[in-house]
C-alpha cells in the first residue's frame, strides 16, 4: 500500500516536471497575432478601416505637434478581389531614420502611454498593428518614406515585425529624393473588403474632416477616378494640449507603490509636491500628517502598510482639481463650421461644457446638433461619436455616448422619442469628449466606458443643445401656425368682399388689399416676426 503510494507520487512528479517544460513566454506580438480582434481587426471589412484610422491619427497627432496645418493624402487601391494597398501620406515632421523601424512594426512602442496630455493614439499599438495584420494576410512588409527637413534627402524603408522577440526586420533601407519638405508616407498592403455608406472608410474621413475643420484631407478610392477633397474651413491649429502630471486622485495602490519606488525624490514631502500635480507643500504635510508618516521620510523605504495608509490619506485630502492647459477641445465655433462643411441643414448649435474630472483625469464634454434641411425627418436620429476628434464608429450600443444620448428627454426639445430608445427626427448630433486618458471598453477604442461623471457631462451638454433647439423649433412651428392663419383670413376676404358689395357698392380691388394687409398685420412673415399692426 505505501510503495503504491509513492509511485503515485513520482508518477505525479514526473507529470508537473514535463508540465513545466511546456512552458514558455510569449511576446506582445504573439498574442495580438491570435487575438487581432483586441484592436480592431475582426473581418477583412474593419481591418481596412481601422488600418485607416491608426495612421491618419498617428499623421493628424504629428502634424499639430509642431503647429502644421495638416495635408493628409489617402488612397485605398485593389490589387485582386481581396487584397488593398492604403496608402497615407501627410505634411507632418517627418521621423529620424533610427525611430522608422520601431514605430511602424514595433508593437506598444512609442511615446503617448506615458504622456498625460491630450492626443488620438494611447497605447503605442494601433499602426504597428495595421503592419502586422497586413504581413499576417499578404507577407509583404510595411513600405515607409520619410523626410525630416528641406535641405536633407528621403529614408525609404520596407520592414517585417519578429512575432517572436516583437522586433522589427529591416527588409530593405535606402535613401531617396522626395518632391515634399517634409513629412511621411506609410503604404500597407492587406486583405480587406471595401464598401460605402455606413462603417466605411468614406464615413471615417467624412466624419474626421467635420472634427478637424483645421485639416484638408484628400481621398482617393478604389471605385472613383477623381479623389475627393475635405478642404479646411478654418486657417488655425488647435491648441497645444500640454503634458501634466499625474493627479493624486487618478492612482490606484499598485501605481502608488511602484512609484515611490521608482521616484528620484528623496523626501515624502518632494515625492508629493513633484510627481504630482496639484500638491503644494500645505497639501504634502497634509497628507502626511493623516498617513501617519515623517514628511521627510524616504519614499523607497515607505512599507506597504504604510503605502496603504498613504493612500487613503490622499483620497480623505482636499486636492484642487487637475489643471485644464493639457485638453484642446475643438470649440462651438469650430464644431458648427465642421458640420456646416459636410452636413446640410438649416439650424446649427454647439455646447463646449466646462472641464470636469473622472478618476483624477480631467475631461471636456462637447456637443453639437444639426436640425432640418435635407436631413431625413421620419428615421432615428443619427449619433456621431468622437473621442479626442477621433470618429467612433463601431460599438455604439456599449458607449457612454449612446446611452448618454437615450436617457436625455428629447421630446422637451422638439423631436420624437419612444421609451429607452433614440430621438427620431430630422437632426443629427455630435458628441465630442476630449481628455488626457479617454477610458475606452476596450483596445480597439470603438467605445467609452460608462463613468458616472461622463455620462453626467453628457446629458448636461446634451440638455444644453436640446434648449437651444427647441428654441428653433418652437419659432419654426410658430410660423407654420401663423401661415395657416393667413391662408384663413385670406380664404375670406373674397367672401367679405361680395358680402359688402351687397350692401354698398364699394372699390373692390381697394378693400381686397386692405383686407389682405390687415391679415399680414395679424400673423407671422417667413422671417418669423410678427408685423406691426
Amino acid at each position: 500500500m505505501v510503495q503504491t503510494k509513492l509511485t503515485d507520487v513520482k508518477k505525479g512528479k514526473v507529470k508537473a516536471e514535463e508540465l513545466a517544460t511546456k512552458q514558455r513566454e510569449i511576446s506582445i506580438s504573439e498574442f495580438f497575432t491570435k487575438n487581432r480582434h483586441l484592436l480592431g481587426f475582426d473581418n477583412p471589412r474593419k481591418a481596412l478601416i481601422t488600418s485607416v484610422k491608426e495612421a491618419v491619427d498617428n499623421s493628424l497627432d504629428a502634424c499639430e505637434e509642431i503647429g502644421v496645418l495638416p495635408e493628409l493624402y489617402v488612397e485605398i487601391k485593389q490589387t485582386t478581389e481581396t487584397r488593398y494597398v492604403m496608402i497615407i501620406e501627410d505634411n507632418g515632421p517627418g521621423i529620424v531614420k533610427e525611430q522608422i523601424p520601431k514605430i511602424f512594426t514595433k508593437l506598444l512602442y512609442g511615446s503617448k502611454f506615458f504622456k498625460l496630455s491630450q492626443s488620438r493614439g494611447q497605447q503605442g499599438i494601433g499602426i504597428s498593428a495595421a503592419g502586422l495584420y497586413g504581413q499576417l494576410t499578404t507577407g509583404k512588409p510595411v513600405k515607409i518614406v520619410s523626410k525630416t527637413s528641406k535641405k536633407g534627402k528621403a529614408h525609404y524603408y520596407e520592414l517585417l515585425l519578429n512575432t517572436k522577440t516583437n522586433e522589427p526586420e529591416i527588409v530593405k533601407e535606402a535613401v531617396e529624393e522626395w518632391e515634399k519638405d517634409h513629412g511621411t508616407r506609410i503604404e500597407i498592403e492587406m486583405e480587406g473588403k471595401y464598401h460605402k455608406g455606413k462603417l466605411s472608410v468614406d464615413e471615417y474621413l467624412q466624419l474626421t474632416a467635420i472634427s478637424n475643420p483645421h485639416a484638408t484631407i484628400i481621398y482617393k478610392s478604389p471605385i472613383q477616378d477623381k479623389p475627393i477633397e475635405f478642404p479646411r474651413v478654418i486657417n488655425e491649429s488647435p491648441k497645444q494640449a500640454k503634458e501634466i502630471k499625474p493627479h493624486p486622485y487618478g492612482i490606484e495602490l499598485g501605481i502608488l507603490i511602484k512609484m515611490l519606488k521608482d521616484t528620484k525624490q528623496k523626501t515624502l514631502q518632494g515625492f508629493l509636491k513633484h510627481d504630482f500635480c496639484r500638491v503644494s507643500s500645505k497639501v504634502a504635510k497634509e497628507i502626511s500628517d493623516k498617513a501617519g508618516l515623517y514628511e521627510k521620510a524616504r519614499p523607497s523605504r515607505i512599507a506597504r502598510q504604510e503605502a496603504d495608509n498613504l493612500f487613503q490619506a490622499i483620497q480623505k485630502t482636499r486636492i484642487m482639481t487637475p489643471p485644464t492647459d493639457c485638453i484642446s477641445p475643438i470649440g462651438e465655433e469650430q464644431m458648427i463650421k465642421g458640420m456646416k462643411k459636410e452636413i446640410d441643414a438649416e439650424f446649427y448649435a454647439a455646447v463646449t461644457r466646462k472641464p470636469s474630472v473622472y478618476r483624477g483625469n480631467p475631461f471636456v464634454i462637447e456637443a453639437a446638433v444639426a436640425y432640418g434641411g435635407t436631413l431625413p425627418g421620419d428615421e432615428l436620429v443619427k449619433v456621431i461619436r468622437f473621442a479626442n476628434r477621433v470618429p467612433l464608429q463601431h460599438q455604439a450600443g456599449a458607449c457612454a455616448i449612446t446611452k448618454s444620448t437615450m436617457q436625455t428627454a428629447w421630446r422637451s426639445y422638439g423631436l420624437s422619442q419612444s421609451r429607452g430608445a433614440l430621438p427620431s427626427g430630422p437632426a443629427i448630433i455630435m458628441i465630442h469628449m476630449a481628455s488626457v486618458w479617454v477610458p475606452f471598453t476596450s483596445e480597439s477604442k470603438e467605445a467609452i466606458a460608462s463613468y458616472p461623471e461622463i455620462i453626467k457631462e453628457v446629458k448636461s451638454a446634451l440638455q444644453e443643445c436640446g434648449r437651444k433647439l427647441a428654441s428653433h423649433v418652437r419659432k419654426i412651428k410658430k410660423v407654420e401656425h401663423e401661415k395657416k392663419r393667413k391662408k384663413i383670413f385670406e380664404l375670406y376676404i373674397q367672401e367679405v368682399i361680395h358680402s359688402l358689395n351687397k350692401i354698398d357698392k364699394i372699390d373692390k380691388e381697394k378693400l381686397k388689399k386692405k383686407l389682405e394687409n390687415i391679415a399680414e398685420e395679424r400673423t407671422v412673415g417667413e422671417n418669423g416676426k410678427q408685423k406691426k399692426g
